[in-house]
C-alpha cells in the first residue's frame, strides 16, 4: 500500500510538471532579478580572473574549477550524451535553455543565502536554505527551517 503511494506520488513529480516547474522557476527568477545572466556577467568574469593577494591562497578561478569539478561527474556528461544523441540539436538547445534559466534559480538561492545567514556566539556564519526560510519566511513558516530542538 505505502509502495503505491510513493510510486504514485514519484510518478506525478517526475514527470513533465517537475520540468515545468522547475523551467518556470528559472524563468521568474530572470525576469524579477533583471537578467543577472546577462546584466552581471562582464563583473562575474571579472571577479573569477582576479588574482589573490597572498600567493599561497587559493583564487577564484581554482575555486570556481573546484566546485565545477565536484559537480560535473561522469553521470552528467554520460547524461548529456546520450540525451545529444537520442534527441539531436533540440536537445542541447533545450539544455542550454534550462541551464540558462537555472543561473536565475541559483543567483536567487546564493541572494538569499547571504541575506538571512546568521552568525553564531562564536563568530562563524551560516547560511543556506534552513536559514532563509527560518528567518525569511515569517513565523507561520519558521518551524520548515529549524530543527526539532530549536522549536
Amino acid at each position: 500500500m505505502l509502495s503505491m503511494v510513493i510510486d504514485s506520488i514519484s510518478s506525478f513529480m517526475y514527470s513533465k510538471l517537475l520540468v515545468i516547474m522547475l523551467i518556470g522557476t528559472g524563468v521568474y527568477f530572470t525576469i524579477r532579478t533583471k537578467f543577472p545572466q546577462v546584466r552581471l556577467f562582464r563583473s562575474a568574469c571579472k571577479a573569477v580572473m582576479e588574482k589573490p593577494d597572498d600567493e599561497d591562497a587559493v583564487s577564484s578561478f581554482q575555486a570556481l574549477m573546484v566546485s565545477t569539478a565536484s559537480r560535473v561527474g561522469t553521470g552528467n556528461i554520460v547524461g548529456v550524451a546520450t540525451a545529444i544523441h537520442a534527441g539531436g540539436p533540440g536537445a542541447l538547445f533545450w539544455m542550454w535553455m534550462a541551464a540558462f534559466f537555472g543561473m536565475a534559480t541559483k543567483y536567487a538561492e546564493g541572494l538569499l543565502a547571504v541575506k538571512y545567514r546568521e552568525t553564531d556566539e562564536k563568530g562563524e556564519i551560516a547560511g543556506g536554505p534552513m536559514y532563509y526560510i527560518k528567518n525569511g519566511m515569517g513565523e507561520k513558516y519558521k518551524w520548515l527551517g529549524g530543527r526539532s530542538e530549536e522549536r
